[in-house]
């Protein structure tokens, strides 16, 4: 391969040597591997070499986490699960969101409340069932199961008093204990299978696909902080689950990528902050999504349609967003607000997979896509009833 067509360097994030060893203490410390994706652009965020090493060179589990689902329908998020099983059949695939939402509405979505009734999760149980799985009998996850029952069977009131009783005890020096060996600065310790019985479980994945949200969904509670920005985990962390579960969150990482820079931008593995030039990220969403109508903008003076300066201008003209001297119109601050709107979900842009134009009815009428539309419903608190029975 010609070197000149591999990714430019200025297009690939560099990490300090630290943080990718933090990678690697949580590689060799786990026992199963949940690599986190974004499912409105799974192709982003599942590095095949990755998922290879995972599998092949380490001969471990691996469960890939399709997280925010609520923000992709749900015959997309079908229509990817299905391919990143065939792509890695060695891999279990479990959908995935901490905020159920109800369907979208036309036009700008709503801000959602982030943290809180993490028992309205969904995927909790699919996970459970891929463990069990995967480990076979060789660990005990029946206080999981017991966990998830009491969690479904409790209101979200008194999982908030329980969520600040366990803070307030956080707080007055009941940290969670780790096992022996696991300071990621001191030396590697051998790896050994469900070391004294207990399943060793690894977040991993790019920034911004939500390891976080997924660690504290599982929980059940606030246990590490979470933040709309990329980055906002720096070492790995361990949570024990249950005495016979544990889990362990690593900084997100960005692997070289031949995707384009704007959809990186888009996708939250680049800061939106840092952007110096965020126009082209605005004019890649502005070609995929009907920006104009959607932020509700009124028609540009210029006869040859909009532009991204443009709908930047109009957006900060609605928004009243002006420069400090002049007092014009501050386009740079309204493109990094169109911008976090994409991340944050309330602009949807959801990447489909190959081939899903032509078989879009096949999709939509599939039985994984009611399936996946009824266990968002039962996440909703409006449609919210007994937990269902499991087996």
């Amino acid at each position: 391969m010609n070197k000149k067509t591999l990714i430019e360097p200025k297009n690939v994030l560099f990490f300090p040597k630290q943080t990718w060893r933090q990678l690697w203490r949580v590689l060799e410390m786990s026992d199963v591997i949940l690599l986190i994706t974004d499912a409105r652009h799974p192709a982003l965020n599942v590095p095949p070499a990755l998922a290879k090493h995972v599998t092949e060179d380490l001969g471990k589990g691996l469960v890939l986490i399709l997280n925010k689902i609520d923000l992709a329908p749900p015959s997309v998020a079908t229509a990817w699960s299905h391919l990143l099983r065939a792509r890695l059949p060695s891999a279990r695939v479990v959908p995935f969101t901490s905020s159920p939402r109800r369907p979208q509405k036309p036009g700008l979505q709503r801000r959602q409340r982030r943290g809180g009734g993490w028992s309205r999760a969904v995927g909790p149980w699919q996970l459970l069932e891929a463990c069990e799985s995967i480990v076979g009998g060789e660990v005990d996850l029946s206080s999981w199961r017991a966990r998830l029952e009491r969690a479904a069977a409790r209101g979200e009131e008194e999982e908030e008093e329980e969520e600040e009783e366990e803070r307030a005890a956080a707080a007055g020096g009941d940290t969670e204990a780790t096992e022996d060996g696991d300071d990621p600065t001191g030396p590697p310790r051998q790896w050994e299978r469900y070391r004294h019985g207990v399943l060793t479980l690894g977040c991993v994945g790019l920034p911004n696909a939500g390891k976080s949200s997924v660690l504290n969904a599982l929980v059940g509670r606030s246990a590490v902080s979470v933040s709309r920005a990329p980055g906002r985990t720096r070492y790995f962390q361990t949570h024990f689950l249950t005495p016979r579960v544990r889990l362990c969150d690593c900084p997100g990482l960005v692997f070289p990528s031949r995707a384009p820079p704007a959809l990186q931008v888009l996708a939250g593995v680049f800061p939106i902050s840092q952007l110096q030039e965020p126009y082209s990220a605005v004019g890649f969403l502005a070609s995929r999504l009907p920006l104009p109508d959607l932020l509700q903008l009124r028609p540009p003076s210029n006869p040859s349609g909009w532009t991204a300066w443009d709908i930047c201008e109009a957006w900060a003209e609605k928004r009243g967003y002006k420069t400090a001297k002049a007092a014009r119109n501050d386009a740079y601050r309204a493109a990094n607000s169109i911008l976090r709107l994409a991340a944050e979900g309330r602009l949807r842009l959801c990447l489909w997979p190959p081939g899903y134009a032509a078989q879009k009815e096949h999709w939509e009428q599939h039985p994984d896509t009611a399936a996946l539309a009824a266990l968002q419903d039962q996440g909703d608190p409006e449609n919210r009833g007994p937990p269902p029975p499991r087996p």
